[in-house]
C-alpha cells in the first residue's frame, strides 16, 4: 500500500476504537506520518519566472527552462515540468516525416576528441523582406559546442571564406580538421590550399550524407528554429546584428542538453581547467 493508503487505514482502525500506536503498528505506518499535513507550496513567483524565460526563448521547451531556472534557485525539473504544462507554456507539436536513411556503421567519422580537434562549418540560406537572398556561413567547435562564427552576405566566393577563417584562427587557435559538405565554396582549390598551408585537413563528408555532419545539423536546426524562423531582416546589417547577438546568447546563455545543460563557454571553461596542467599534476 501507498503511504496514502496506509493512513487511511490506520484511521478506519482508530475510528473503531484501537489506539493510534496499535493502529499504526497493524498498517507499518509510523504516527508522525500519519499526523503529517501536507502544506499547499506557492508556485505564483516560478509560474511567473517560468513565463519570462518563455517569452525571451520561444523555442524552449520545460527542461532549458529549468535549466536556467536552476541557476538562480534549486528547483526540481518535474516540478518545473508540471508547472509549465499547468501555465500553457508547452511548445506546439510540429510533426515530421521520418526520413529514410541509409543506415552506414559509422554515422559520423572522425569523432572529436578535445577543443580545437575537429570543426565544422556550413552554409545556410534565408532572405531579407525584399526577397533577396542571404547565405550565412557558420563556423562550430564540434566538442565544445561552440559557435565561433555566424557571418552573413548576399554570397560568398572561397575568398571571403578564407578571410572568416583567418579571424577566427587568430582569435581562438586553429583546429586539426575541419569538417564540411562539398558545396563549391568549400572544395574550391583557392580555399583547399589554403587550408593546406596552415596544416589543416580537410574532411568532405559523403555525398547525400548528412548524418555524418551530425553535429552541424543539430546546430543549423537549433539556429533556424530559435532564430531566422523568427526574425523577418530588412538588410544584411540587421541579420549580421541579430544573428551575433543570438550567436553570444548560444554560446554564453543557452543550455545545451548534451553538455548537461551547460552553455558551451561553460563547457569549455570546465574542460580548460580539468586539464590544465597544475590539474594533471594533481
Amino acid at each position: 500500500m501507498s503511504p496514502a493508503q496506509r493512513r487511511v487505514a490506520a484511521q478506519v482502525l482508530i475510528d473503531a476504537g484501537l489506539s493510534q500506536r496499535r493502529s499504526c503498528a497493524l498498517v507499518g505506518l509510523s504516527r508522525s506520518t500519519l499526523r503529517y499535513q501536507p502544506k499547499a507550496r506557492d508556485d505564483a513567483a516560478v509560474i511567473e519566472k517560468l513565463r519570462k524565460i518563455a517569452r525571451a526563448n520561444k523555442r524552449y521547451g520545460y527542461r532549458r527552462a529549468a535549466a536556467l531556472l536552476r541557476r538562480e534557485q534549486p528547483v526540481n525539473h518535474k516540478r518545473v515540468q508540471r508547472l509549465w504544462q499547468a501555465a500553457g507554456l508547452q511548445r506546439p507539436v510540429v510533426r515530421r516525416k521520418p526520413r529514410q536513411r541509409v543506415q552506414e556503421p559509422n554515422r559520423t567519422p572522425l569523432q572529436a576528441e578535445h577543443p580545437n580537434h575537429v570543426w565544422t562549418y556550413d552554409f545556410m540560406e534565408d532572405s531579407t523582406a525584399d526577397g533577396r537572398k542571404l547565405r550565412v556561413l557558420i563556423l562550430v567547435d564540434e566538442f565544445t559546442r561552440l559557435c565561433l562564427a555566424i557571418e552573413v552576405a548576399r554570397r560568398w566566393q572561397s575568398a571571403g571564406v578564407i578571410t572568416v577563417l583567418a579571424q577566427v584562427f587568430a582569435r581562438s587557435g586553429r583546429p586539426a580538421f575541419i569538417r564540411s559538405d562539398n558545396g563549391s565554396e568549400f572544395v574550391a582549390h583557392a580555399l583547399c590550399a589554403w587550408l593546406y598551408a596552415q596544416h589543416i585537413d580537410t574532411h568532405h563528408i559523403d555525398p547525400g550524407s548528412p548524418w555524418q555532419n551530425g553535429y552541424g545539423e543539430s546546430f543549423n536546426g537549433h539556429f533556424r528554429d530559435e532564430c531566422l524562423n523568427l526574425e523577418d531582416f530588412s538588410s544584411v546589417l540587421e541579420a549580421s546584428v541579430v544573428t551575433g547577438q543570438w550567436r553570444s546568447h548560444y554560446n554564453t546563455q543557452r543550455p545545451h542538453s548534451a553538455l548537461g545543460y551547460q552553455t558551451p563557454e561553460a563547457f569549455r571553461r570546465q574542460w580548460a581547467a580539468a586539464h590544465s596542467p597544475g590539474s594533471l599534476a594533481l
